[in-house]
């Protein structure tokens, strides 16, 4: 392995708790009980649709969704980094990988205008080799686009690389992309396709430490 490529909410950073806010935000200005972040936490990778689901029982193919989807993404813009943090052991994996001189970057289905500002006020934008958002190519994982991009922007071969994440979608993308897929337990996977060990990645971990003795 050359490089490691993680998915951010969920897996580098613990973005439940202002997603969470953005919800509740909407829940009690419309006289409704705010929802507490161990129901959000599963829901948090799957980012608006997923919040949207849980909050108001909408969907995309609701009438409607759009408009409430604009106002919670409103929401978590104003405050998108207020308890947001990286997860336990991130920072000392990061750390890890860089002194073995290898590259790490993030590839996240949140668009970029949404990522840019978190990666920057966790203090990672100069240490990642690549930031790839949702928006960045044309398809959201599942689908490989992204994480191709990302492999071209750091100069490494997609064979090269692993990537981490919570989702079974993660997983999917890696293994479309050639890439060494790696599912997390730490994060927001919850037991959906059977979790993390029933996603047929080609590692799974507990903790983000874990993923050193694989490197």
């Amino acid at each position: 392995m050359r490089a490691v490529l993680f998915d951010f909410d969920g897996t580098l950073a613990d973005t439940a708790p202002d997603l969470g806010g953005a919800l509740n935000r909407m829940l009690t200005e419309r006289g409704r009980p705010a929802l507490p972040l161990d129901a959000v936490r599963p829901y948090a990778s799957s980012g608006a649709r997923g919040l949207l689901y849980i909050g108001f029982g909408v969907t995309p193919d609701d009438d409607g969704y759009a408009a409430m989807r604009d106002e919670f993404l409103a929401n978590y813009s104003e405050a998108i980094c207020v308890h947001t943090r990286l997860f336990p052991g991130i920072e000392e994996l990061l750390a890890s990988i860089e002194s073995r001189n290898m590259v790490w970057g993030i590839v996240t289905n949140k668009a970029v205008r949404l990522t840019t500002p978190l990666v920057a006020h966790l203090g990672l934008s100069k240490r990642a080799g690549c930031v790839v958002g949702g928006d960045s190519t044309p398809h959201l994982k599942p689908h490989p686009a992204s994480l191709l991009h990302a492999a071209g922007a750091i100069g490494i071969k997609p064979s090269e690389c692993c990537y981490l994440g919570d989702d079974l979608r993660d997983i999917q993308a890696a293994k479309a992309a050639g890439m060494f897929s790696v599912a997390v337990e730490y994060g927001y996977s919850g037991t959906e396709n059977g979790g993390p060990r029933g996603w047929n990645a080609e590692a799974v971990i507990g903790k983000p430490l874990d993923l050193l003795p694989l490197l």
